[in-house]
Order: C-alpha cells, then structure tokens, then sequence
C-alpha cells in the first residue's frame, strides 16, 4: 500500500498498522540499527517526569514506548487506534486504550505530560492532533514529539532520501516486516513531511508554548518540546 493509495484514511492507516504489527517492534530495531531504544529513552528525558504524574502515549502502538516512559515512575497509558498494534504488545503491562487522535476520549487536562512517537505524520489533520493533545494537557504541562525530520547537512539529506528511504529500508523490510509493502507508504511519509521549523510553528499555532527542537540523527529523527500556556 502505497502513499497514493493511503491519503492517510484513517481507517486504512489503522488496517496497514494492524498488518505490520506481528514483528513491528523487530523491524524498528533493524531499520533503525538499534537507535529506535536511544530515542524512546531521550524522549522520556525530555518529558521530565516525575513519580505519580499522569502521561499520554499516543501512537504508542504495541506500547514498547509506554514502558520506557513508566520507567520514570509516572503513571502513562497507551492510546493507539490500531487495535491489531495494542493486541501485539499485549503482554506489556500499561493500560491500553483503543483513540483517535482527533478525538481523545480522555478529559480536559487529565494528563501532566503528553507524547506522540513516529506517528504525528500518519495522522490526518496534524493541527488538530496537536490542539487535542493540548486539550488534555493540565495548563503548565508538557508536549514532546519525536518524529522523522529532514537532515540539516545538504549531502547528508541527498544520501539520506535518494538512498536510505528509496532503496535501503524497502530492501530491509522485504526480509524482516510482516507486511513489505507498508513500508513503501513509510518511505513516502517521511518525504512528505515538515522539515523542524515548520513542525515547531504548527505546534505553536495548536496552542503550545515554548516550542523547541532537538535534532538526533544528523537531523533524520526530531525531538520536538512544548509547553501548554498556563
């Protein structure tokens, strides 16, 4: 399934999660040479949480991510409208919630913090994922997106896009995804989306404040944080 095919369709989006979800969690760890473990452990140090406090995953598909963010001591719940993904990791003890980003079934400020890794881009109205995440948040709360970027380094960028997204990561995905061609859409998804500056003002428009980014991966992989204004 393709990007043309896709047009990220909710509904489509959840089946091709549904379809890669049996060896998702492998196939990261190949594709990303192991990174996909430092940068689950970055984004709960960014977040800054502390023991009790509440924590949305969002996307947190099999929910590997949510039990790196428990680690810190907070609570934190998974939400992912990809049943076939929370089923994978069901096994993962953190509670497992069945969302839609654009309509979290969650109340006004119920969370301290709130996080979406590797899945702001598969969302259909990225401003209005983020105004809801906004909504959740507790006033003085925090926001931290991880998600591909665009390499800052010109030759880099060329190599990273021609040669990694093109041809190398549909080659790994043919021999260790349960669904190869899902990861043409992959490819094409991140081509497609916003280098960090105009992320940082789409989340400042949804309502953040204190909006920042931190580059990893020469810039392939973004750290984005902010604040919810008081």
């Amino acid at each position: 399934m393709g990007r043309a095919e896709l047009d990220k369709d909710p509904h489509d989006v959840a089946a091709m999660f549904d379809g890669v979800a049996r060896r998702y969690d492998l196939t990261n760890t190949v594709l990303t040479a192991g990174q996909d473990r430092r940068w689950r452990r970055l984004t709960r140090e960014a977040l800054e949480l502390r023991p009790g406090q509440r924590v949305l995953d969002l996307a947190a598909g099999t929910a590997v991510s949510t039990i790196e963010l428990a680690k810190s001591g907070a609570w934190t719940v998974a939400a992912d409208f990809s049943l076939g993904m929370l089923k994978a990791g069901a096994q993962r003890p953190v509670p497992k919630v069945a969302a839609d980003a654009l309509h979290l079934p969650f109340a006004d400020g119920a969370f301290d913090a709130v996080t979406i890794s590797f899945g702001l881009r598969n969302v259909a109205d990225t401003a209005r994922a983020l105004a809801e995440l906004a909504r959740v948040t507790r006033p003085g709360g925090r926001l931290v997106v991880c998600e591909f970027g665009t390499p800052t380094w010109t030759p880099y960028r060329i190599a990273y896009q021609d040669v990694v997204l093109r041809r190398v990561l549909p080659a790994i995905a043919r021999r260790v995804a349960s669904n190869p061609a899902a990861y043409t859409y992959l490819s094409d998804s991140i081509l497609d989306w916003h280098p960090q500056r105009r992320l940082a003002e789409i989340i400042a428009g949804a309502g953040w404040s204190r909006v920042a980014w931190r580059d990893l991966a020469g810039g392939a992989v973004a750290l984005h944080r902010a604040t919810r204004p008081a």
